[in-house]
Formats: structure tokens, C-alpha cells, sequence
């Protein structure tokens, strides 16, 4: 199959998600069943009758992700060259634990890496990697953190401290920083909830107070976690402000940039991030808005010292050095001991080759864009009479209005395949979170779900006026082809 039949089998299959339907309507035991019936692995089958076949399962069985319409979590829509990179991947199956096993996919690892640490201002010396997401990444700063800040951490453990290190960082924060602090057996007692201002963003001002207090007690205060695009609200804490507050008090300053973080390559949209260059350690996932295929994240750091003290290890049945690289490059030629990773899948091909094909200035556009449509979309909403209750420049929009009960509402948007959004609790309060993770969401389906969403609330409660000019679909979109009229 050459370039061209796989770019018409990937708009076959991209078209084919646009115009059905968003949410599977299955149980459990219909999905157990079909398996139970088909495969007891005692015969062998066809490959294109598996292909066939679970091809089926995923059209039916799952929440479309990549439709345009998808308003949910930070899962996008995929660019065709991260999904040939993919491919590629899996023919080859390089071995990324060893630069003389793999010295072509590392170095194309690195050398995107690089492009995107001067994105982020990081020094030239700076030290990156690929993970498996954004947990991998968050637990790898603060297992990097811990060992500079602590020199017998590595080799004698939590109980040869003095105290109780702790991590400051707000309730927005992601929560996957809880399981990190139960894996390195900090306890999740060791994290400092930190208030937030009417933005959802970190009050600097307390940071510093519980800082000092802890001190006072006699904890080891270490590392604070600003985020770039919180889950809920897409917040970003004031990073700037937090770096001075690390740098007074000589804490590691780690930036979760997991969603937010492609923003640094926007002319619009950068300067929110103001202050990420300050950072000991960024986390960035390319699985989110950089549109390539889970899982790819990617954990950066000013320190390559501590990141090799870290993760040191010595073996003799790993290839050594090629003849004539000097010592001063061997982190370069040793990746397993810059990570958590030991055997590690060439995650790094599927950016590396969607930024080749889009160019920095396109990859920038389709950020601009979804960042048009959020907008769009909260205008829209405050024009119809919702109200906006978070304020951020990303693509996310937190609304509700008066006798509004959320569940009810994406109940309706799911049924009858409108769009997919998330709930949200936001001060204690339930509302409707609604994030454009696709690039191909247009202008038009901005106004579909719009008007369907007034005409839903209209019709669940009783006396609701709107305005029929926001409620009205003059041609229905082409994308709702699900048997159902809207």
C-alpha cells in the first residue's frame, strides 16, 4: 500500500467517524458475548477477518474521540503522519534503551526534543526524554527532585531524612500526583493543598505562608507544581510568581504543562506561559494537543546531572559507546539511564514525523484554531444565556444557568449524539465542561451544539425562553447522520 491509498483509507475511515454516531450505546456482556463466541483461540482465523472484525468493535464500541464533535477530555484527533509513524514503529520495533541499538530513532527523539526545550526556554544543556504519558513524566520530576534536594535519598531512602518532604500545589492540580506520592512513598499526607484565586489559580501569596509554616514544623518543603491548563477549569497558575517564591526558597519549581504546553509554539498564546522557563522540569503530552496517537509524553529538565544520578544504572550486557564518541556525550548513548523506562518503544517517531509534515507554522495554526473555536464557543454560550464560569485563553469552557442539572443535560447530548462533554465540580459546584480537542471542529459545529444544547435545556424545562434565531438549524450539519432527528 503506497502514500496515497493510506491517505484515502485514513479519510475513508475519518469521514466515515464524522458522520456517525459519538456514543456506543453497549453492555458489557453484549461486547463478552461477541468475544466469547469468536474467539476461544483454538482455531486461527484470517487476518483480514480479525481486521475486519475488530475494526467493527472499535466503530461501534467506543466513544469516537477523534469525531469533531467530542468536546471531552484532552483525547484529540489525529494527524495521518502520527499514525503512519506508528505504523512504522511497530515494523521495526526499535529498542530505544540503547543509543548503539537504535542510533537513528534516538537521535530523531533527541533532536525533537530539543526543538521543543528552546520552545520552552530551557538551556541548550537541558535533558529531555519520552514517556508513556504525563504520569510517567510528573513521577520522574519528582523522583529527580527528591535526589538533588536529598544526596542519601537515592541510595538510603525516605526514612535517612530528617523529616517529612512535602510538595506544595493547588486542589486543581492533576490528581495523579496522589498515586505518585503513595508509589515513592512519600504518602499523599506529603502534599500541600494550596488555595486558588476566583481564576482556579494558585494563590501565591498562601504558597508562600504554608512554606514557611512547614518549615517552622520542622517538614522539608521540596518541590511546587504549577500547572498549564488544569483538568477541570484549564487554568494556569502564575508561574512567574511561583518561580520567585522556589528561587527564595530553593525549592524545585516543576511546571505540569501536560495539555497547555503546545501553546508555547503560538504567537497568540505564549505569552500565558510566561515563567515556564524558569522551570526545574516541564511536563508536556503530545497525545494531547499536539494530535498524535496515546501515548507520547515527554518530561524535560535543566538538570542532566540529577537526572543521571536518578537513574543510574551499570550493566555489562548493554552495547557500549561507538568508537570515536567521547565521554561527554554518554548520556546521549545511554537513554535507559535517563529514565524510568528500561525497554522503550520509539514513542518520539509519531511527533517528530506530524511536526515534518505540518511545519512549525502549521502545527501552530491548528492550535490557533481550536483556540478560535473555544472562543467561539464561549461567546455563543454567553449570547444564548449560559454563563461562563472559568476564565482561560485555552480551548475549555466550564457553563451552566439557572435550573440546569448537568447529568441531565449531557444525558440528552449523548442520546441523541450531539456531543460528548464531561461534568466538572468547580468550587462545589456541578457544571458542563466542554473542551475542543479536535482540529477538525469547525465554526459550524460550534452553532449545531449550541442551538441543539438551548432547545434541549428548553425542552427539559418547563417556561425556559430562548431565542429561536439560537435555536434554529437552518440545514442539518452532515456530520449527524446517526437515524435520529435533531
Amino acid at each position: 500500500m503506497n502514500i496515497g491509498q493510506i491517505q484515502q483509507e485514513f479519510a475513508r475511515l475519518e469521514s466515515e467517524i464524522a458522520d456517525g454516531p459519538i456514543v456506543p450505546n453497549v453492555t458489557a456482556e453484549e461486547i463478552r458475548a461477541h468475544l466469547q463466541s469468536r474467539y476461544d483461540f483454538k482455531r486461527s482465523m484470517t487476518l483480514d477477518e480479525v481486521v475486519a472484525d475488530v475494526e467493527a468493535m472499535l466503530r461501534k464500541w467506543q466513544v469516537q474521540v477523534t469525531h469533531q464533535r467530542y468536546f471531552g477530555l484532552f483525547n484529540p484527533s489525529v494527524t495521518l503522519a502520527s499514525v503512519v509513524a506508528d505504523t512504522l514503529v511497530a515494523m521495526y520495533n526499535p529498542q530505544l534503551a540503547n543509543w548503539r541499538t537504535s542510533p537513528a530513532a534516538n537521535e530523531m527523539e533527541r533532536h525533537t526534543l530539543g526543538w521543543l526545550s528552546a520552545k520552552f526556554g530551557l538551556p541548550q544543556d537541558s535533558i529531555a526524554t519520552f514517556t508513556s504519558g504525563g504520569m510517567e513524566a510528573n513521577l520522574s520530576a519528582v523522583v529527580v527532585a527528591l535526589t538533588r534536594k536529598f544526596p542519601s535519598y537515592g541510595e538510603h531512602g525516605l526514612r535517612h531524612l530528617a523529616g517529612q518532604p512535602t510538595i506544595y500545589l493547588t486542589e486543581e492540580a492533576h490528581h495523579g500526583f496522589n498515586k505518585i506520592a503513595h508509589i515513592t512513598g512519600l504518602g499523599r499526607h506529603c502534599l500541600r493543598p494550596i488555595a486558588t484565586d476566583r481564576h482556579l489559580q494558585m494563590n501565591v501569596e498562601q504558597l508562600s505562608s504554608r512554606i514557611a509554616e512547614d518549615l517552622r514544623n520542622g517538614f522539608l518543603p521540596f518541590m511546587v507544581v504549577g500547572t498549564v491548563g488544569t483538568t477541570a477549569a484549564g487554568a494556569i497558575d502564575p508561574l512567574l510568581e511561583i518561580a520567585r517564591v522556589c528561587s527564595d526558597a530553593s525549592l524545585w519549581f516543576h511546571v505540569d504543562a501536560a495539555w497547555g504546553g503546545a501553546a508555547i509554539i503560538s504567537q497568540d498564546l505564549k505569552h500565558h506561559l510566561v515563567g515556564i522557563e524558569a522551570a526545574d522540569s516541564i511536563t508536556c503530552d503530545a497525545h494531547k494537543w499536539f494530535s498524535v496517537p496515546m501515548g507520547c509524553g515527554m518530561f524535560f529538565c535543566r538538570h542532566p546531572e540529577s537526572v543521571a544520578q536518578a537513574f543510574r544504572s551499570e550493566v555489562s550486557y548493554m552495547p557500549g559507546k561507538p568508537p570515536g564518541v567521547g565521554d561527554e556525550a554518554s548520556n546521549t548513548f545511554n537513554p535507559f539511564t535517563n529514565s524510568i523506562q528500561w525497554s522503550r518503544r520509539f514513542i518520539g517517531l509519531k511527533l517528530f514525523m506530524a511536526l515534518a509534515e505540518q511545519g512549525e507554522a502549521g502545527y501552530a495554526e491548528m492550535i490557533d484554531h481550536q483556540a478560535r473555536m473555544g472562543r467561539l464557543l464561549r461567546e455563543s454560550l454567553q449570547d444564548t444565556g449560559w454563563r461562563i464560569v472559568n476564565s482561560t485563553p485555552l480551548p475549555l469552557v466550564c457553563f451552566t444557568r439557572d435550573g440546569l442539572v448537568p447529568s441531565i443535560l449531557l444525558a440528552a447530548l449523548r442520546e441523541n449524539q450531539v456531543a460528548w462533554m464531561s461534568e466538572a465540580v468547580l468550587d462545589g459546584v456541578s457544571v458542563v465542561r466542554a473542551c475542543i480537542t479536535s482540529f477538525r471542529t469547525t465554526e459550524q459545529d460550534i452553532h449545531c451544539v449550541v442551538g441543539q444544547m438551548n432547545r434541549l435545556f428548553s425542552d427539559s424545562v418547563p417556561g425556559t425562553n430562548n431565542d429561536p434565531a439560537s435555536t434554529t438549524i437552518n440545514e442539518p450539519h452532515t456530520a449527524i447522520r446517526t437515524g435520529t432527528t435533531l
